[in-house]
């Protein structure tokens, strides 16, 4: 029976290593496009990236895809649900179908074989040799629509699933029509590379360093620095011991800008039914033990039969 796309993104590192050269090449050429604009750099060209990358890792990645499309932790109407799709799509992290799949794939076999970038099989691999490698699922949505039954159903999800390169070809027209090059190199691609390798910490970073709070089944951990990258994504622990939740940073001290703004949303009257755990009510499972304190890593075949 031939192998299914979608038994070869539950494998977690398949057995076809070769590179996808399609991503491989885009990655290098936005990578060699990051560093050509450190020497195109001017001020108002910094000011837009910075911009773009709350605009596309915070609304769009940790806002939209992962606290409010992959885990529901808050519900909003659909023209602002449509409009912080968008945003994400500017993050270059592929189209709600393919990224909301593979993260609820990640949650389910967190550590385990079938984790898609567990630091298991290598830091490497969890940060980005996972996205370098094996093939690309980013445009089969109908196998993916397995963990995906409510996207699936929606025809705008489906549709900028697969034309979700569309909104960065049309912000790379706009900035090099009204800012030239530097607006170009630092809008497009210095703070889209800055903004990916942010969010490859949270799988290869948080899986491996920091503390943990709760005592969950994987080696989720909370990073501070990885917050502070993230707009809050590196309370990674508290994330993994309650996944619906939209407030990841619990504690008065654990800087959660994504939170934030849910919470302004709310406020607002944009955004309804926002699940929020409550530290003081939740039992201490664990006493901030860190990640370097376990005494060994689990083996495969000591998390599948935990």
């Amino acid at each position: 029976m031939a192998t299914t796309g979608l038994e070869i993104l539950r494998k977690g590192k398949s057995d076809d290593e070769s590179i996808n050269w399609v991503t491989a090449t885009f990655m290098i050429l936005f990578h060699v496009g990051a560093i050509a604009a450190l020497f195109f750099f001017t001020w108002k060209a910094f000011a837009v990236s910075v911009l773009l990358w709350w605009v596309a890792t915070s609304l769009g990645i940790g806002m939209c895809y992962h606290r409010l499309l992959t885990h529901r932790g808050y519900k909003t109407s659909k023209w602002l649900e449509y409009s912080l799709t968008v945003c994400a799509t500017l993050a270059l992290e592929g189209g709600p179908i393919f990224w909301v799949a593979t993260h609820r794939i990640h949650h389910q076999f967190s550590d385990r074989e079938g984790d898609p970038h567990s630091p298991i099989d290598g830091k490497w691999w969890a940060h980005m040799g996972w996205i370098l490698t094996g093939r690309s699922m980013h445009h089969d949505t109908t196998t993916l629509s397995r963990y995906v039954p409510d996207l699936a159903k929606d025809k705008f999800h489906v549709w900028i699933t697969k034309y979700h390169y569309v909104p960065m070809i049309v912000l790379g027209v706009i900035l090099l029509a009204i800012g030239g090059l530097p607006f170009l190199l630092w809008g497009i691609f210095f703070r889209t590379v800055a903004g990916l390798h942010a969010t490859w910490l949270v799988n290869s970073a948080t899986h491996s360093w920091g503390s943990r709070r709760f005592k969950t089944r994987d080696l989720s951990t909370n990073s501070w620095w990885v917050a502070l990258m993230t707009w809050g994504e590196g309370w990674h622990n508290n994330h993994h011991a309650h996944p619906t939740s939209a407030r990841h940073g619990l504690a008065w001290y654990e800087v959660d800008l994504n939170w934030y703004a849910i919470w302004t949303l709310k406020k607002l009257g944009l955004a309804r039914q926002v699940y929020s755990v409550d530290l003081a009510e939740q039992p201490r499972q664990a006493n901030e033990v860190r990640v370097a304190d376990i005494a060994a890593v689990p083996s495969q075949d000591d998390l599948a039969s935990a």
